[in-house]
Order: structure tokens, then C-alpha cells, then sequence
């Protein structure tokens, strides 16, 4: 009995062909997907996924309505094309069922990527394709194999959707699963078994592959040993602008809990941004670097119109100009050091990018780590690593969203000191959002208080720390010591939970409501040497710190219970140690040029 191969290599002519269409058009479709931000998302998404949910019968007598005569065929007839029954109607009916694997397996790979890397990479200046091309096709490598080997498989396995569409004639459309079905249906058992053990010997080829894939993946990159560049410690030459750098930014974004409202400048002085978690810090961030889009208003940077509502400007991320250095950093993990610094210098020559690598090398004291990948890295090495690669693009505007956060004490001193002196040399814009006030205080000139999208407080250090006008802004820059007020004279407030009548030097506002002074700033007198804002005090508790006390204290009179108290203050241990054993009462002096008066 003569064995006919031609189902093996019409199955495998067919599924090679429909796998390298997929390959393409499933990562297309769902690049594309990834991106897409306008309406129907989620139905375009349902309409490419299913072929993947509905029976291949199903699939296959849409084709045949949509290929036969009384549908494209009709068209291609005159031209003496025919695809139905014909080798091509095999090939599109493969394509078809195996496309959504290839499109979801795709999908859910570039979901896996970090958006920051994205970001990251737009802002260094990367087009979409090189985006694209350069960071997310690499990252989702081992998903987009699976999917490959996966809808090779689905491919090979194809049946209903190819008997609907392309019938079941021996050497031309006849596919290892139809000559099975057909085998078996006509009573040839031996010629069915063998095609069965040959499409499971394939198959388990494919599966094989794609376990070994996997296993292959979960090895990482052994770091290649690095090396010392030449101790050449020139300082960085940072580009110099014709004028003085400047940041105007007045813009609202539309969130589903609150609307972003922003409208400030910003110069050459960094600028510290505070605000609660949530409070829009990153999202201001965002919208300034185009990773956002705002609903309203305009950003413009160094006279350049960054965006314009109005006139319908808005530059793309990699034409802004901008450094970010992501509070993750996100750093291309499938990069080493000396690339992920270069990243944005790929207009350069080889040699001017070799130089300019070099130079960020030595000034954050990467030498010998050139070589390494991210997952090498502490936590110290890839913030460096980041503002570097941020650095390199000799950016206008420098934005770093809390660069410190995920670092231990004594490294965050450190790296504080040299990111200082760092920013002394920079001439452009900088925005240093943190939730470290006494970082914020060392790094930054000015500061903006941002509260639920809307900015609380805009002004220099000295003048927020000083008057800071809102409870919230007192709060949130570390105020500990609160009371109701009422004005009862020009210069004098009632502050009603502390029961005591004050003396004040700043106007008293018509709305007033609180009136604060910080912890650190109430003097301890052993006698009532001064009449004017002193009132005798006990100690309630203490708590300490390496360096310093806190002290608990009741005003007036000695305290009932551990939580009654009227204010906070702050001391070092050494003076602490001067008076603590004092008797009481103490008298406590509220000094009228620190009480700070506020509104709301």
C-alpha cells in the first residue's frame, strides 16, 4: 500500500505560512491595541480575539461567506483568481483561527513591561519605532516566542475552519488532521494512527521548545566583568541657554476623583513640589514631560511651546527636551550600564557618545560597572545610573520624581550631597518632587504645596516654612502644634484648645481660624523671666529620637491622663538633659515672631 506524504507537507507549507503571517500582524495588532486610547477598545479588542471562542465551523462558514462567490469572490473571479477549495483557502483558515493567540499572547506581553520603561524611553527621545523596535519588543521577547510556538501549533492542529473552507482534495488542501478525520471515517485505521503520531510528535516538538524557552528565560544575565576607564574627572559641560532657563506652566487634567489645576513658574533654582500621596505630584510630572495629555491650558519651556490647548500644540515626549528620573528609575533591564546611558545619544557620533558616556561615567562614580546590568545594581548604583542617563540628553528640564524614595538613610545622605552639587552646575529647569520636607528644604530654593490637583502654597522655603497660611501647608511642612483661634484685638488671638491669650506680630487675616508654631521653636524658661506670651507647663511624656526629645506638655495646670496635652515641642538631647530635671511647672515661652497664622 503506497502512503501518500503529501498531507505532511501541505500542513507543514500551511502552518509555516500562517505562523509567519500571524507573527507580523498579531505583534502589529497588538502594539497597536497597547497603544490605542480612543473609543471601542475593548469591543476592537473582543473582535480580534474571537476566532479564538468561537467553533472553527463557525469561523470557517464566515469565511466562506466573506471569500465565497457571493462575497470577495465575486470580485477576484474576472481577475481568474479563485481561493476557496484551493491550497490559499488552507493558508487563510490557519491565519485566521491562530491569529488571536498570536495577538493575545503579544498583548499581554507588552503589558507586562513596565510603563515607566516606555516613558523613560520617549523622554530620552526615542520615537515610537525606536521605542518599539528597542525596548519593548526585546522585554517582550520570551512572551511574543511563546506565542509564535503556540499559534504554530494551533496552526498545525487546524481542522473544522479548513474542511469548511478549503474540502478535503488529496494533494492539494488535504491537511494531516482532515487526512485523519477522513482515514479513520473510511475505515483506515493503521493510515490514521500513523498521521496521528506524527502531528503528536510534531506537537510535542512545539511544546518541548516552548518549555525549554521558558526555563532558558528564568536564567539571568551573568554581569560581564567591568572595567576602569581612564581617571580623567572632567566636569560634565552642561549645554548653556542664551537666556535664563524658565518653566511656565498653567494647565488643568481631568482625573475621575479630582482635576489637576497647576499655574507657576519655574527658573534656574530648583523647585521642591510637596503633597500627599495622591495629591498630583507625579501627574503635574507627567503632563510637563507629554506622558500625559492635559485637557487645558499651555506649558512652555525656554520660549518653547511645549503645549497649547488652544492653538493644538502638543510635542511629542522625545521632542520636549526633558530628563525624568522615575521614582523606580526604570532602567532598561535588558541593558547594561553604559547603554542604558547612551540610550538617548544615538544622533551622536560613536566617538562623541563614547566621550559623553565616559564623562557621566566618572562624574557618578560608575567606573567598573560599565558592563553591568540593572538586576546587578544596589539601590545607589541604578539611582546614579538614572539621573546619568537623564543627563546625557543635555536636557532643558530636569524632572525627578522622588529619586530618593527607595534607598536606605545613609545612602540617601549621600547621594543628597552629591545630587546638590550637581544641581549648583545645572543651568536648567529642575521640579524635585519628594515627601521628605527636610530634603526638600536642603535641595530647593523655592517650593509648591500641592493639595488634591490644586496648589496650596507657591513661594520661596523661607516665606512656606515661615507663614505657611493654610493649616494644610503648616501640616504638611511638619507643623506639630495647632489650636483654634479668635481675634479679640489687632495684635492679640485668642487660641481657644490651648486657653491662653497671644500676643502676635504678622496681620491677623479676616477668616482666621488656626494658629500654630513648630516644636522645634518653643523656649524653656526655669523662671517666668518674660510676661508676654509665657504660661507655666508640665511634662506629660516624652519620646526620643537618636539625637533628640520630643516633650508632651499641659499648659496651666498638671496633666490628668497621658493624652492631655496642648503642644509639642522639640529639643536636642543635650539641653534636654540641662533642664529635665527641673521641677515644675516649667514655663514655656511661645515666641510672637513664630507664631504663624492661617486660614483654612
Amino acid at each position: 500500500m503506497s502512503f501518500d506524504l503529501s498531507p505532511l507537507w501541505i500542513s507543514l507549507k500551511t502552518t509555516f505560512t500562517a505562523t509567519a503571517i500571524t507573527f507580523f500582524l498579531g505583534i502589529a495588532a497588538a502594539w497597536w491595541i497597547f497603544n490605542y486610547r480612543g473609543r471601542g477598545k475593548n469591543l476592537i479588542d473582543s473582535l480580534l480575539t474571537l476566532p479564538l471562542v468561537l467553533p472553527p465551523t463557525v469561523v470557517g462558514f464566515f469565511l466562506l461567506l466573506l471569500l465565497g462567490k457571493n462575497g470577495l469572490g465575486q470580485l477576484l473571479q474576472p481577475l481568474g483568481i479563485t481561493l476557496i477549495f484551493s491550497w490559499y483557502a488552507t493558508a487563510i483558515a490557519s491565519t485566521v483561527v491562530a491569529f488571536p493567540l498570536m495577538y493575545k499572547t503579544a498583548l499581554g506581553a507588552f503589558r507586562q513591561i513596565d510603563p515607566n520603561l516606555l516613558a523613560a524611553a520617549r523622554t530620552l527621545g526615542a520615537s515610537e519605532l525606536r521605542v518599539f523596535w528597542q525596548i519593548a519588543l526585546p522585554l517582550s521577547k520570551s512572551g511574543i516566542i511563546a506565542g509564535t510556538i503556540l499559534t504554530f501549533a494551533r496552526a498545525l492542529g487546524e481542522f473544522g475552519a479548513t474542511l469548511m473552507l478549503a474540502g478535503n482534495i488529496p494533494g492539494e488542501t488535504q491537511t494531516i488532521p482532515t487526512a485523519i478525520f477522513f482515514a479513520a471515517e473510511g475505515g483506515e485505521i493503521d493510515r490514521a494512527l500513523v498521521w496521528v503520531l506524527v502531528i503528536v510528535a510534531i506537537s510535542l516538538i512545539a511544546t518541548l521548545a516552548l518549555n525549554s524557552q521558558e526555563t532558558t528565560n528564568q536564567r539571568r544575565k551573568t554581569p560581564a566583568p567591568g572595567y576602569l576607564i581612564p581617571s580623567e574627572r572632567g566636569e560634565l559641560k552642561f549645554a548653556v541657554n542664551q537666556s535664563p532657563a524658565s518653566l511656565s506652566v498653567a494647565i488643568q487634567k481631568h482625573l475621575p476623583s479630582w482635576t489637576l489645576t497647576a499655574n507657576f513658574n519655574a527658573d534656574a533654582y530648583p523647585l521642591g513640589i510637596l503633597g500627599a500621596s495622591g495629591a498630583g505630584k507625579s501627574m503635574l510630572l507627567r503632563c510637563i514631560a507629554g506622558l500625559e495629555t492635559p485637557d487645558e491650558g499651555c506649558i512652555v519651556l525656554n520660549d518653547r511651546i511645549l503645549f497649547d490647548a488652544k492653538q493644538g500644540i502638543n510635542l511629542p515626549s522625545c521632542d520636549r527636551r526633558i530628563g525624568f528620573v522615575f521614582q523606580n528609575y526604570a532602567l532598561f533591564p535588558h541593558l547594561n550600564v553604559r547603554e542604558n546611558i547612551t540610550f538617548g545619544l544615538q544622533n551622536l557620533p560613536k566617538q562623541a557618545r563614547n566621550k559623553q558616556a565616559n564623562e557621566l561615567i566618572a562624574l557618578m562614580h560608575l567606573e567598573g560597572l560599565q558592563n553591568r546590568y540593572p538586576q546587578h545594581l544596589s539601590g545607589g548604583e541604578q539611582q546614579r545610573v538614572a539621573l546619568a542617563r537623564a543627563l546625557a540628553v543635555q536636557p532643558e528640564a530636569l524632572l525627578l520624581d522622588e529619586p530618593f524614595s527607595a534607598l536606605d538613610t545613609h545612602l540617601r545622605s549621600q547621594l543628597e550631597k552629591q545630587l546638590i552639587s550637581l544641581l549648583n552646575k545645572y543651568q536648567g529647569v529642575t521640579l524635585f518632587v519628594t515627601h521628605n520636607l527636610e530634603e526638600a528644604y536642603r535641595a530647593c530654593k523655592n517650593l509648591l504645596v500641592i493639595s488634591e490637583g490644586k496648589i496650596a502654597a507657591y513661594g520661596t522655603k523661607k516665606r512656606i516654612f515661615e507663614h505657611p497660611g493654610t493649616y494644610f501647608v503648616a501640616q504638611l511642612t511638619g507643623c506639630k502644634n495647632f489650636s483654634r483661634a479668635q481675634a479679640i484685638a489687632p495684635q492679640k488671638v485668642q487660641a481657644l484648645d490651648w486657653r491662653c491669650t497671644l500676643h502676635v506680630i504678622e496681620p491677623i487675616p479676616n477668616q482666621l481660624l488656626y494658629i500654630g508654631i513648630r516644636a522645634h521653636q518653643l523656649i524653656f524658661l526655669v523662671k517666668s523671666d518674660r510676661q508676654t506670651n509665657t504660661f507655666p507647663c508640665w511634662v506629660v511624656q516624652t519620646s526620643e529620637t537618636p539625637h533628640r526629645m520630643t516633650i508632651y506638655l499641659k499648659l496651666h495646670q498638671p496633666p490628668t491622663h497621658q493624652n492631655d496635652y496642648h503642644l509639642q515641642a522639640e529639643v536636642f538631647k543635650e539641653k534636654w538633659a540641662s533642664f529635665k530635671d527641673h521641677p515644675f511647672p516649667w514655663h514655656v515661652y511661645l515666641d510672637p515672631m513664630r507664631l504663624f497664622l492661617m486660614t483654612k
